[in-house]
């Protein structure tokens, strides 16, 4: 068990995988289907013969004693999990939809047998809204699960469309949080990102998701659903270091009326980011953007995350320990916010 302190370490961003998912994916690029490069660039690679793709593709299907060990390993208390990329937004509607379902099902059968050290988000379909939708309140209310994983880009489309605001209208109603996670970047966007390796999470991911958040902003998203609540993980994706620059030309661009989609908004577009979203520091165990964002976001903003089973670096958990900050700063983001936050 995790030692004895004055806070728990609560793991925001923890990803699981159950077997016939992987099975599906691997079946789908074996198929050499019409599939999103990205997708089968990543999985292509995951789930090949590497010791390292194997490790982490064994450990996303774990959700009981490997997962536990190396919880206890790390000094993790609670995991939040959460389906892997891309989920089920690869599929077709139906079928994902019904994947969705059953993949809560199964995630909340493993948190009913470990509830001291789980906690889980619900996977939705975003291909068919009003039925991603009534999946949320189906796995808050009855499943007792904890708000909704959003792989990013669902082939292609954003949620800025307001064919998929039924989601955010039912996670309002809920109270509870959307995770919007990282994609590979979409299929216009990949090209470029490949040609040197940069479409995971090197780079792409972060830009894709950035430019997914900044999209559902400008959209007046935040404006229709004043209490929706978003997370993000990797410290925000970078965004909080452009916020002078995006407020900046968001107004200069509805003042020239230069782009015909760019509307006024009732804030600045940094002012919903301090209002409305929540950043983690999954992949981010690096102590000057964790201040920054603590600084410039509020303490009460920044959760903890490890992003297991993907960067499993026992020692990074020493760096946030190390932090320069006091103790009431530190069980906020190890524990009180995403108590907060999740309703834990």
């Amino acid at each position: 068990m995790p030692d004895a302190l004055p806070y728990r370490r609560i793991a925001t961003e923890e990803a699981y995988a159950p077997p016939e998912l992987i099975g599906r994916w691997k079946a789908l690029i074996e198929k050499g289907a019409n599939l999103d490069a990205g997708f089968v660039g990543q999985w292509g690679y995951f789930l090949g013969e590497s010791p390292r793709a194997k490790g982490i593709v064994s450990r996303l299907q774990d959700l009981g004693e490997q997962r536990i060990r190396d919880m206890d390993a790390t000094g993790i208390a609670r995991q939040i999990l959460s389906l892997t990329n891309p989920g089920v937004q690869i599929f077709d509607g139906d079928t994902a939809t019904g994947l969705a379902a059953s993949f809560n099902d199964q995630l909340a059968e493993a948190i009913r047998k470990r509830p001291d050290r789980f906690s889980g988000l619900a996977a939705i379909a975003p291909q068919n809204p009003a039925a991603a939708a009534k999946e949320l309140e189906r796995s808050v209310r009855k499943l007792g699960l904890k708000g909704a994983i959003i792989n990013s880009h669902t082939q292609g489309q954003y949620l800025d469309d307001p064919k998929f605001w039924d989601i955010f209208a039912a996670a309002e109603s809920l109270d509870v949080p959307i995770y919007l996670h990282p994609n590979t970047p979409s299929p216009r966007m990949y090209a470029p990102f490949a040609e040197w390796g940069l479409e995971g999470a090197i780079y792409g991911f972060a830009i894709e998701t950035s430019l997914h958040l900044l999209r559902i902003i400008f959209a007046g998203v935040f404006d229709r659903f004043p209490k929706l609540r978003l997370v993000v993980g990797h410290l925000g994706e970078g965004l909080p270091y452009w916020f002078f620059r995006i407020d900046f030309f968001h107004a200069a661009n509805v003042a020239t009326g230069r782009y015909p989609n760019v509307k006024k908004l009732q804030k600045k577009p940094s002012e919903y980011f301090k209002d409305s979203i929540w950043v983690t520091t999954s992949g981010m165990a690096w102590e000057s953007p964790i201040l920054y964002c603590q600084k410039e976001l509020g303490a009460n903003r920044v959760l903890y995350a490890m992003d297991y089973p993907y960067q499993f670096v026992p020692a990074e958990v020493r760096v946030t320990d190390e932090l320069p900050i006091n103790d009431a700063d530190k069980k906020k983001l190890y524990q009180s916010n995403a108590e907060a936050v999740f309703k834990l």
